[in-house]
């Protein structure tokens, strides 16, 4: 099978199936890692009392051999054969009689002074005789003589065999047993993060003030994961509540211009009118239908920088920055006898002119048409930041107001019949924020001020 097709069918099973895969897999290399080790071990420390025993019995027949000596007998089960140097058979265990236990290639081996030592049988599959045997060139009163020598393996084998299978056992019911550990602890730590995902489902179903249950005496990772995905859905929630707001503030807004457009048409159209009346109700109308397009044009500010979030940062002199700003209000605070102080250093900041200078003009606005007295704009950049703030000597805002000075559609005055859209100040919050800075209002003690902080 591809291997990539393999990895691509295991990532799509399910998470604890995979974990209990792994553990499995895991625990089987290392279990055969151990059994193996036992197995040498055993295996070696049997093996060697076996060519222990073997050595010695091969001694014991070296000397007899060259003493012409009646052969010793060896361990229970021990063999023997005793050749010339042509491999002809000159003594031998009654068991063997005349058959050889040595090859040719082992015979001319053993002859030209070398040492054989073999296994006769198999560990597995079981076979009858199986023999360890030993062979050497023994000279006797000037003559070769081959003496080989051979000793039962069938005690050893079988305790091999019950290691095996004991192994065999023990790593299964192991291997089972952690297959089954890893389950349950694979489910139990995954039972929040399901419980979790139930939650975001019926929240996503449109499932009202949805929480999830998140146990408060552990500080663990999924527990962690359950404030994290709390703190978003209250995220969400409030999100929700103010598109909710929005539409509603939105709606009123615009219901309000259309239905006195609509009743000054509606006027005009049930009786003749002079053309001074009706001149008197276009203007009217052309005042409402101002108000429309200066409350669409703020709403698709917002949305353009909320949705995007993209300034365009350019370097600009900050007094050509304010004093664009601050234009189209000269006239303004002359026709109302206002002042309208400015003080602006002099210095290049990096902003962006397209989104800053519409919001220096809000607050002036702001300032102009709620406060009194002398507006003063102080435009000054240090280290990095540009400072914008602007103050009146008015009343100041409302202690109730202030927390939601920089909220959509929200104003000072309780009724909605007062000039203004109630976005001006929610735009300013909205650059400051595109420009990764703050926007913030407070009282002085002599009036209000809303100051602009952004790096540059």
């Amino acid at each position: 099978m591809n291997p990539r097709g393999l990895r691509a069918r295991l990532w799509r099973l399910p998470v604890v199936t995979r974990l209990v895969l792994a553990v499995a897999v895991t625990m089987s290399l290392v279990l055969t890692g151990a059994a193996g080790l036992v197995y040498w071990r055993v295996k070696t420390a049997l093996d060697q009392q076996l060519n222990d025993d073997l050595a010695t019995y091969q001694d014991n027949l070296d000397h007899a051999v060259r003493a012409e000596a009646p052969l010793p007998p060896g361990p229970s089960g021990s063999l023997q054969q005793v050749l010339d140097g042509q491999g002809r058979v000159l003594r031998s265990s009654d068991a063997l009689r005349h058959r050889l236990l040595l090859t040719t290639a082992e015979l001319d081996a053993v002859a030209r002074g070398a040492t054989v030592r073999r296994d006769v049988g198999f560990l597995l599959p079981i076979t009858s005789d199986t023999l360890r045997l030993q062979a050497k060139r023994v000279a006797a009163d000037r003559q070769t003589r081959i003496v080989v020598t051979a000793v039962r393996r069938g005690h050893r084998d079988e305790a091999l065999r019950e290691l095996l299978a004991q192994l065999a056992f023990a790593s299964a019911l192991t291997l089972v047993a952690a297959s089954y550990v890893g389950y349950r602890t694979a489910r139990a730590a995954l039972r929040p993060v399901e419980r979790y995902r139930s939650g975001a489902a019926a929240l996503a179903d449109g499932a009202p003030n949805t929480r999830l249950d998140v146990p408060a005496d552990r500080d663990d990772e999924i527990t962690r994961l359950g404030h994290t995905l709390n703190h978003m859905l209250d995220r969400l929630e409030a999100a929700a509540e103010r598109e909710r707001r929005f539409v509603a503030d939105a709606s009123h807004e615009l219901r309000t211009p259309l239905t006195l457009m609509r009743a000054e048409l509606d006027v005009a159209l049930h009786r003749p009118r002079s053309a001074g009346e009706l001149i008197e109700t276009l203007r009217s109308v052309d005042t409402e239908v101002q108000r429309l397009i200066v409350l669409s044009n703020a709403l698709l500010d917002l949305e353009e920088l909320g949705s995007t979030g993209h300034i365009t940062r350019s370097p600009v002199p900050l007094a050509y920055l304010v004093e664009t700003a601050v234009a189209p209000h000269v006239r303004t605070a002359e026709r109302t006898g206002r002042v309208l102080s400015v003080q602006a250093s002099d210095t290049v900041v990096d902003a962006d002119a397209r989104w800053l200078v519409p919001a220096i003009g809000n607050m002036l606005d702001n300032a102009l048409r709620h406060g009194t007295g002398t507006v003063r704009l102080t435009a000054t950049a240090h280290e990095g930041r540009l400072r914008l703030c602007v103050t009146d000597e008015g009343p100041g805002f409302a202690t109730e107001f202030l927390p939601r000075a920089f909220d959509r559609f929200t104003r000072a005055e309780a009724s909605r019949t007062s000039e203004g859209s109630g976005l001006g100040l929610a735009f300013v919050h909205a650059v400051a924020a595109a420009h990764g800075g703050t926007a913030h209002a407070e009282n002085t003690g002599h009036g209000s001020a809303v100051t602009l902080d952004l790096p540059c």
